[in-house]
């Protein structure tokens, strides 16, 4: 049974209001940063400096546009990876073939806003389903948009697509380059981000007190003494079965309770990703030895709740796992496990019957009407589409700022969407004064203007990982100074321009999460909930029948934490949402009180890292 809410179809307004904790707070450089940033930088050096030789730099802004798929899918094996990057390029150049033509049509600006904005949604949409990762949909909507206001003659059309394609092209090699050096470096990567999580998490586990650390109830996730269901739940959400916990260095601290939470679900997070990532590269001795790396880490984080009080284990496999991630980043020989060829093989079998029970992404079906992100699409294309008509309205010369500003807010709720908006905001404002410095320099000539927008591109890169508005510190210098390729502006104008659309496009933004409600993320929790129920069920008939083997625990055990990952992260992405039915808590909480009694049951005889076997809690 739902709430009383819930029942009568009521709606109750997002949980916790517009909150503004975390929303500034600095991350850690991301692992592959560089790779990003170089490809990025040589696929636009090249074409750049060729055009600055031949005196045309005007042209820059069309190989730039082919260019920027640089930045996309170097987390990928490289065989998908060119695929993929195949893709992003043909994306890339009918959203530019459409907004080239637009321009070459009209010159009304009324329509080119349509024609943006309608892109910008397309572009969310497609982004979103296909699971495309960072940067995401903003780099088309930016080369679209600004392709789209530019003007054109239909003749000069094909000839610009031809540029956008040789940067695309350009842009393939320069990221399929590094496979001839270290074929099997996203793979060795994936692998040791998910050893490094899953020693974090084992660490953080080690540090809780040994009263709390094995109870029954901390693993079952049964409410300590003065906790609610709710809340026991909720701080051992998002487990990778590692044992849920009452307390931290302070029992029943909720700060310890989130720390291990979070170390979970990152671990969790971390290991799907990394069994993606090897099953999409081809078989052979390599992809073994590292299938048995991420099998050691994942029974590693299984067995964990079932050692009852072994901080001590718990700690030196933690040690062990960094190790080898160590030993992955440096391109070391691949480390060996205590795992057998045959158990390896089993979490191997599993891993695989979890990757096709999630399926591949389905493009088409996300721009259905009944899709959870085709109310998305909408907020993005109403929002985008008012961002554009406000800026136009008060005169402003480059709306498709707004534009490309509006379409950055949105996110996957309306939480996360106003998170975004301030750090546009404030990166924007920073970005403008860094311009306002930087502006001297590059009027020096156009060799300095390209050079600065390069180092500016490079830069990004790097801070965006750490937080979106310290990456918008340099994105807003590089967007103005990109306009100054054709030639140079007025400099105040420019500045007012940009901060003017700044405000209306996180304006519009935020105003399209209120008109446009999305209430089918509800929906999601009901069909994650069905999931629960099913994987859950699946594993109580496996216990019920007798001694099941550990090939078949560690596959009900792998399917239902991948249900419970997914409960999890519908229900964030839920609580975040504006004006909405009320979300079925009673329900959530018995869900995952349940599938966590029932990981532990399944946790099975333990291994130490000797190879040791003992029976839990022993």
């Amino acid at each position: 049974m739902g709430t009383t809410d819930e029942r009568q179809g009521t709606r109750a307004p997002m949980r916790g209001g517009l909150p503004l904790k975390g929303v500034f707070r600095l991350r850690r450089f991301g692992d592959i940063w560089h790779k990003n940033a170089l490809s990025a930088v040589i696929a636009l050096a090249i074409p750049d400096l060729v055009l600055l030789a031949l005196g045309r730099l005007d042209l820059a802004v069309y190989t730039s546009a082919g260019a920027m798929c640089a930045l996309y899918a170097h987390g990928l094996p490289y065989a998908a990876r060119a695929r993929t990057l195949l893709r992003v390029a043909l994306g890339m150049i009918a959203s530019v073939g459409v907004a080239l033509t637009a321009a070459g049509l009209t010159r009304s600006t009324v329509v080119l806003i349509i024609v943006a904005a309608v892109l910008a949604a397309l572009h969310k949409v497609a982004c979103d389903a296909a699971r495309i990762g960072p940067p995401g949909n903003v780099i088309f909507t930016f080369m679209a948009a600004t392709c789209a206001f530019m003007p054109q003659r239909l003749s000069e059309v094909p000839f610009h697509l031809v540029l956008a394609t040789a940067g695309a092209a350009l842009a393939w090699l320069v990221c399929m380059a590094p496979g001839i050096v270290r074929p099997d470096g996203p793979q060795r990567i994936a692998v040791a981000r998910a050893l490094e999580a899953a020693a974090r998490a084992l660490e953080t586990a080690a540090r809780v007190p040994a009263a709390t650390a094995g109870s029954p109830a901390a693993v079952a996730g049964v409410p300590a003494a003065g906790e609610s269901l709710v809340e026991a739940v909720g701080s051992s959400a998002a487990i990778a079965g590692v044992p849920a916990t009452a307390g931290g260095p302070a029992a029943g601290s909720p700060a310890a309770d989130a720390a291990v939470s979070r170390a979970r679900h990152d671990a969790a997070a971390a290991v799907n990703a990394a069994w993606h990532t090897l099953l999409l590269a081809p078989a052979g001795p390599g992809r073994g030895a590292l299938e048995r790396l991420l099998a050691h880490a994942e029974e590693s984080l299984a067995t964990g709740s079932a050692a009852g009080d072994r901080p001590a284990a718990w700690a030196a496999d933690a040690d062990r796992l960094a190790a080898w991630a160590g030993d992955l980043r440096r391109n070391r020989p691949l480390p060996q496990t205590g795992l057998t060829e045959a158990e390896a093989a089993e979490l191997t079998g599993i891993a695989v019957e979890r990757a096709a029970r999630r399926g591949r992404p389905r493009v088409l079906r996300a721009f259905h009407p009944a899709s959870p992100l085709f109310p998305i699409g909408i907020r993005v294309a109403v929002g985008s589409a008012l961002a554009g008509v406000i800026s136009m309205a008060t005169g402003v010369g480059h709306p498709y700022w707004a534009i490309v500003t509006a379409a950055s807010v949105f996110q996957a709720n309306a939480v996360l969407s106003w998170h975004r908006g301030l750090q546009r905001a404030l990166g924007s404002f920073a970005g403008l004064l860094l311009f306002t410095a930087l502006l001297p320099v590059s009027r020096t000539g156009q060799l300095a203007l390209v050079l600065l927008v390069l180092l500016l591109q490079f830069v990004t890169e790097a801070l965006i990982t750490r937080n979106y508005w310290l990456g918008t510190v340099c994105v807003t210098p590089m967007a103005l100074l990109l306009t100054e390729f054709p030639g140079y502006q007025p400099a105040g104008s420019l500045i007012a321009d940009r901060w003017l659309d700044t405000c209306v496009g996180v304006a519009a933004g935020l105003l399209g999460c209120l008109l446009v409600t999305n209430r089918r993320t509800v929906s999601r929790i009901d069909g994650a909930l069905r999931r629960v129920a099913v994987t859950r069920a699946a594993a109580e008939r496996l216990l019920e029948a007798g001694s099941p083997g550990a090939g078949d625990r560690s596959r009900a055990r792998g399917l239902l934490v991948t249900a419970l990952v997914e409960l999890r992260e519908v229900t964030e992405v839920a609580a975040g949402e504006w004006w909405q039915r009320a979300l079925p808590e009673e329900r959530i909480a018995r869900a995952e009180q349940q599938g966590h009694r029932t990981l532990a049951r399944l946790a099975g005889p333990v291994r130490d890292p000797a190879g040791i076997e003992s029976a839990p809690g022993s």
